[in-house]
């Protein structure tokens, strides 16, 4: 499907400023209920990281565990010049250590996140009607629902038509489960903005349009939410990536809240490079860079040495950081 196709919305542009996540930091450092989650979920991601670990593909896996393209491999070795095979073999684990984290690194953060939030995850089995819920909570006579995404390029033309029909063929289902009238789904994506997506999770929101017109009160074009009302129930649809998808979830200091807690889990203080170190990657200085920070900034969360992997992190959840 063509990015341009009619009715797409323009992306917006998403920006964060390194003084505004320092000061976030700062906000829930200073809160008693924020802090208690932080380490409740810092406690968790710990755990179920150590686990994971213990699951990667080791240095004696065999070969074909590792799904490598030759293509790949012999374009990988000219870059590098590479004559032997222990040159390359030292790049072909970390490569699918990385993969293997990411397939697991979405369902870890549901099953950590949701309860801290008062969600419930929901047990996605295939061919049922929950099939594509990872998430729900109940407010009032609303039941919101949330199926996650760990990037904002997963999709294609075939899994965005397979959401829409999972919605439009289960909602009835949903609904009666719930016992409400109205339901809230959100495409949820861990990461990423608007502008990065390859806009296939807007499709979804064309696509039940396209299947239930009729039905249709609000119309998914320019927008990135739609609604419809059938069989009494009222289902309003939106695709939430990155920053969107956190504040939906949590708030508005739920992004540093999860993250900060990530990073007590994963990144233990030590020394940080030099400011006149040198990254291969042009613009990695600029985005781990701290000269916003004060002399006299402070926080128990957070050392300074792990702070520039609060605005690495960050960096993933907009289009400019600044600072």
């Amino acid at each position: 499907m063509a990015r341009g196709h009619k009715g797409l919305p323009k992306a917006t542009a998403t920006r964060l400023s390194k003084s505004q996540l320092l000061d976030q930091l700062q906000s829930i450092d200073s809160s008693e209920d924020n802090r208690n989650r932080v380490l409740s979920m810092e406690n968790q991601f710990r755990r179920k990281i150590d686990s994971h670990i213990t699951s990667l593909p080791a240095g004696d896996a065999l070969f074909q565990k590792f799904n490598t393209s030759p293509y790949v491999l012999l374009i990988h070795a000219r870059q590098n010049s590479y004559t032997k095979i222990s040159e390359i073999e030292s790049d072909i684990l970390p490569a699918k250590q990385f993969s293997s984290m990411e397939t697991s690194a979405g369902r870890m953060v549901e099953e950590v996140a949701f309860p801290v939030y008062g969600w419930e995850c929901v047990a996605s089995e295939m061919h049922t009607s929950n099939s594509a819920l990872d998430g729900k909570k109940s407010e009032g006579a609303l039941v919101r629902l949330a199926t996650l995404k760990s990037g904002p390029r997963c999709l294609n033309d075939e899994m965005s038509e397979n959401f829409a029909d999972a919605i439009v063929n289960n909602y009835s289902a949903w609904a009666r489960d719930a016992g409400k009238s109205e339901i809230d789904f959100t495409y949820g994506v861990l990461y990423g903005t608007q502008k990065i997506s390859n806009k296939k999770d807007w499709h979804i929101l064309r696509n039940i349009k396209e299947k239930n017109p009729g039905a249709i009160t609000i119309d998914p074009a320019n927008r990135w939410s739609c609604a419809f009302r059938d069989d009494e129930i009222l289902v309003n649809v939106t695709v939430r990536i990155g920053l969107d998808w956190w504040n939906h979830l949590g708030g508005p200091t739920c992004f540093i809240e999860v993250f900060t807690a990530l990073i007590r889990a994963c990144i233990a203080p030590g020394i940080s490079d030099s400011n006149t170190h040198t990254y291969a990657i042009s613009d990695l200085s600029h985005i781990v860079s701290q000269p916003t920070i004060s002399d006299d900034y402070n926080v128990s969360l957070l050392q300074r040495s792990q702070i520039p992997w609060l605005f690495l992190a960050a960096r993933h959840f907009c289009d400019e950081l600044t600072e």
